[in-house]
């Protein structure tokens, strides 16, 4: 058997890239490929990159140095008897311990890596090592005894990994799509129902990508795959809602121990460290934890709108100055299309959350002093915070208590009003008139069934036909069925909306810039002991995040703690008709291949309808932007 192995040191510029395959995809691939793959996804780890490939299995690592700065962190990495090789994306928060128990049972290591340690549990516990993991990961382990390949994601979905599958051991992987897209001779197809998912929920479900063959490794799982055999998934986390009796106060006592624990973690380092600030309950808690922990000020930034009611930056100056921060602020005001112009190059599917603008210029302003940041991420589907929770909740007692008569009365009186009254009293009885599950997913989702079915090119409904995108919705949902409707809610949350798209947002955003950035709420040991929680303990009547306020009400100011949530919105409805209307029209009407995918007629009238104030439809057009510019950047 041959094998080569090569590292190559590159120029220090600003987390890490794997991709890899067995050779079975393509038996003439070979080095070249590799580094293509590898070479494509370099931004996320600028600092080194290395390649292994043998008869059977290509490999390719892109790092990032955050622990361990020598080159003895390189990768791909071999255990100590060289006979299993990794490639490894993330940290794991809790690989000192680990790797303290292993010496005392003997156990040599070479580096300081949190990899090498991932190694040394995989040889001694094989996939059940996946267990003893604290931390955010992916990573691909090939072993040459079994000629078996093992791909593992972390519990919560907080790096990615994407593989394609050719049927049986036809297999490749990376942690962005563009990697997979570099080997020649392979047709990837668009799948019709993802392009409808899309256009639903704003970004596509796992298992789904936007191209037929190309997948998603959930979070919480891991593939297994030896040669001539066909790939074996499976689930080895999910998080379980059974509450404990447990008083209000002692679990605001379990919480900020757990809290600060795990922001101590997330602040082991051998790089410049801060965090992300927007002024709210999260990010705010997070911050002050790490200046307990910190002997010099918590570097912090915030990103700031002209238009004020999407404008945080008074609050995280209050939580700045509160704490003593080194505090930046950067308005995005200028340069709007040159940022719009990026995001598909990032994202490599369609993705419409346009909190991806912010998120992408915080991250630029973070990079400039720090590789690694904190956020909040996180806080808001485990505890509760949404405010579509709070509708949701007065959605079912209404749905509980008024007849269904008069429902049905009062939802069609107030069918087809453009004016604001109505139109929230038609979501509301027709939410109230549905089944839970149907309920929370019309509210997870942007577009009614009939703009759906309008707004798809003809050949795309007729692909389409029979095809239900509730379903990624009601799966989760249903899954925790005896919960109350809260708690399912949360479920479903944990399980669709944040991976695939605040996680997503966060990681190619910041990846674009080299920039890590850590969440202490995605910690899964403070998921679970959420989860334990009953619900009234995080949403009720009398708000939201209870026991995150009540937690934190000693260290932060009640304008922090009872101030409305925000998010990191932006006004979609005023670029439409003003910054972005020109180029908005440039590439939604003067496209040569939209019309693939979408109806252009009933885009005009949405579009029209937007301009003439009739009806406010800036999120639906961000969406047909985006998907717009992404087939522009990938589908030529």
């Amino acid at each position: 058997m041959s094998a080569n192995f090569a590292v190559s040191k590159w120029e220090k510029l600003k987390m890490c890239g794997i991709a890899g395959f067995l050779r079975t995809v393509s038996p003439s691939s070979g080095k070249e490929v590799l580094e293509r793959m590898g070479n494509v996804i370099r931004h996320r780890g600028p600092d080194a990159g290395g390649e292994y490939l043998d008869d059977f299995v290509g490999l390719a690592h892109r790092r990032l140095s955050i622990i361990d700065l020598s080159a003895q962190g390189n990768q791909p990495m071999f255990s100590l008897d060289r006979r299993k090789v990794i490639v490894f994306n993330g940290e794991i928060y809790n690989f000192q311990e680990l790797k303290n128990d292993l010496q005392k049972e003997g156990v040599q290591f070479n580096t300081r890596t949190d990899t090498e340690v991932i190694l040394a549990l995989y040889e001694k516990y094989g996939a059940d090592c996946l267990s003893y993991l604290n931390g955010m990961f992916a990573f691909a382990l090939w072993d040459m005894d079994k000629k078996q390949l093992f791909l593992a994601r972390d519990r919560i979905g907080k790096k990615p990994l994407y593989f394609y599958h050719g049927g049986d051991d036809r297999l490749a992987f990376a942690s962005e799509i563009k990697a997979l897209l570099q080997f020649p001779g392979l047709d990837f197809k668009i799948d019709p129902t993802s392009v409808a998912d899309y256009l639903k929920y704003h970004y596509i479900p796992s298992p789904k990508t936007i191209y037929q063959q190309i997948y998603k490794l959930s979070p919480g799982h891991c593939l297994t795959l030896s040669i001539g055999q066909k790939p074996v998934i499976s689930e080895y986390w999910d998080v379980c809602f059974k509450e404990s009796q447990i008083s209000l106060a002692d679990a605001q006592e379990q919480l900020y121990e757990l809290l600060q624990h795990s922001t101590a973690q997330r602040m082991i380092a051998d790089v410049p460290l801060g965090a992300f600030l927007s002024g709210g309950v999260d990010s705010s808690a997070i911050v002050a934890l790490m200046a307990k922990t910190s002997s010099q000020p918590v570097k912090t930034c915030t990103i700031g709108f002209d238009d004020k009611k999407f404008d945080e930056s008074p609050f995280a100056l209050e939580v700045a100055e509160l704490f003593a921060t080194d505090h930046k602020e950067y308005r995005v005001t200028t340069q709007l299309e040159d940022t719009i112009k990026l995001l598909p190059k990032y994202f490599d599917e369609p993705f419409a959350d346009s909190s991806a603008v912010p998120t992408f210029h915080v991250s630029r302003l973070a990079r400039q002093a720090v590789t690694v940041a904190l956020a909040g991420d996180g806080g808001d589907e485990s505890f509760g915070g949404y405010q579509k929770y709070a509708v949701e909740l007065k959605e079912d007692i209404v749905r509980n208590n008024v007849p269904r008569p008069l429902l049905t009365m009062l939802h069609g009186l107030s069918k087809g009003w453009s004016h604001p009254l109505p139109r929230k009293l038609h979501s509301l009885t027709g939410s109230a008139m549905s089944e839970p599950a149907r309920a929370f997913y019309r509210t997870n989702t942007y577009m009614d069934d009939s703009t759906l079915n309008g707004i798809l090119s003809e050949h795309l409904r007729s692909d389409c036909r029979g095809y239900d995108p509730a379903e990624h919705t009601l799966r989760h949902y249903q899954k925790v069925a005896t919960a109350d409707h809260a708690t399912r809610m949360i479920y479903t949350d944990l399980k669709t909306y944040l991976p695939d798209d605040i996680l997503v947002k966060v990681d190619r955003m910041s990846m674009a810039h080299s920039l890590e950035v850590r969440a202490p709420f995605l910690d899964y040991r403070v998921i679970e002991f959420a989860a334990s929680l009953p619900s009234h303990f995080k949403i009720s009547n009398s708000g939201k995040k209870i026991i995150l306020r009540k937690t934190f009400s000693q260290f932060l100011p009640q304008s922090i703690l009872n101030r409305r949530k925000q998010g990191f919105s932006v006004p979609l409805d005023h670029w439409f008709r003003n910054d972005l209307k020109s180029y908005t029209e440039k590439s939604l009407f003067h496209s040569p291949s939209l019309g693939d995918l979408l109806s252009i007629d009933d885009v005009q009238k949405l579009w029209q309808e937007h301009q003439s104030r009739k009806v406010d439809h800036g999120t639906i057009l961000w969406s047909l932007l985006m998907l717009s510019l992404w087939q522009q950047e990938y589908c030529p």
